[in-house]
């Protein structure tokens, strides 16, 4: 399959119109797939109602059949056509925060919606992404769209559209270049059919957020024990995996340097990643400063273009330091976990 590039400049007027959106849009109502940006990551879209395009997408991806996809629309009321109710708390979310990164989890209509896009569950996850070429796309195609990130299963997420086609060139019809994402860390899950929403995947929006809005917001027990069986199916495969094994070290900066050393010496290439104000205290093969430690958004922001970087550059293992499990660093500790199948080393 030749896959298409489409440069778009997210800055433009009237985007709607845009002939690479108008095509972009076509090839979507066709049941093609198409890469779009959005203001977390790219997402991998195509058409909620078709079980062609959704069969389409896991086969891009090779992702497993049982992670239910987010439905991505342009207009808060479209919700109404595949959704049994709104619960009062859901619609102050939706009036707060969407559009946004905030996916909401509500209770579905039978038969409008593919039941591959929703793996089969009562329930959809739907959010309205805050980004002005995916917003454009999605009016002019007019369908609900379920996009799950635009990368090969278990790989890091993409933030650019290079990115998307090192994982995804000749596999699906396009690409839509809208330039690099900004948030950089996936949308909040937020499950709202309990009578206390409960946060199934920390991301842009963050628990401390949801509650200056709508109250107590519990979070998923698997986020914290293993052993705990997630509420979302997608969550207990290991997900953001760069090529090498990453470890998360939980120590000083003393006890990463000398384990840093230890691999030197068995002849491994190592890779480091650090932030801003520790980059210079380690003499990894490759050190990477992933944003700033004081500004933990920036963190989220460079996280999946990092953990890609190891890969260019062939390292043979990578250690992180760990953040903290607050605000936006939930957040990042969740993606950092997953990415190292939960490998942690305690000084």
């Amino acid at each position: 399959m030749n896959t298409k590039i489409w440069i778009v400049d997210k800055y433009v007027d009237n985007l709607e119109n845009n002939p690479q959106v108008v095509e972009a849009a076509r090839f979507l109502q066709e049941n093609e797939v198409v890469a779009l940006p959005t203001e977390t990551v790219y997402g991998l879209g195509g058409n909620a109602e078709s079980d062609e395009a959704v069969e389409k997408i896991f086969a891009a991806k090779g992702r497993p059949s049982d992670n239910p996809l987010i439905i991505h629309i342009a207009d808060k009321n479209q919700i109404n056509a595949f959704v049994t109710e709104l619960p009062k708390k859901a619609e102050i979310l939706m009036e707060r925060f969407w559009p946004g990164p905030l996916t909401i989890i509500f209770k579905k209509k039978d038969g409008v919606l593919s039941e591959k896009a929703t793996a089969g569950l009562d329930t959809v996850a739907v959010r309205m992404p805050d980004h002005p070429v995916a917003i454009a796309l999605l009016k002019k195609c007019g369908l609900p769209i379920a996009a799950p990130s635009a990368n090969s299963s278990g790989k890091p997420s993409p933030t650019n559209a290079q990115h998307v086609v090192e994982d995804l060139n000749g596999k699906i019809a396009g690409v839509l270049d809208g330039g690099p994402t900004g948030v950089g860390v996936e949308s909040t899950v937020l499950d709202c059919t309990e009578e206390i929403p409960i946060i199934l995947r920390p991301g842009g929006i963050t628990k401390e957020q949801l509650e200056t809005v709508i109250g107590e917001v519990h979070l998923d027990a698997a986020l914290s024990d293993e052993a705990s069986k997630p509420k979302a199916p997608g969550m207990k495969y290991q997900h953001y995996a760069p090529n090498a094994p990453l470890f998360l070290v939980n120590g000083s900066r003393e006890f990463l340097r000398r384990l840093i050393e230890e691999k030197q010496n068995e002849g491994l290439r190592v890779g480091v990643l650090a932030t801003e104000e520790s980059v210079e205290y380690y003499h990894g093969d490759v050190t990477i400063a992933c944003g700033k430690r004081s500004e933990l958004e920036s963190v989220a922001t460079a996280l999946y273009e990092t953990l890609r970087n190891f890969n260019q550059e062939k390292v043979d293992i990578i250690f992180s330091e760990m953040f903290p499990n607050t605000g936006v660093g939930h957040a990042i500790m969740n993606r950092l976990q997953k990415a190292a199948g939960n490998k942690i080393i305690h000084e």
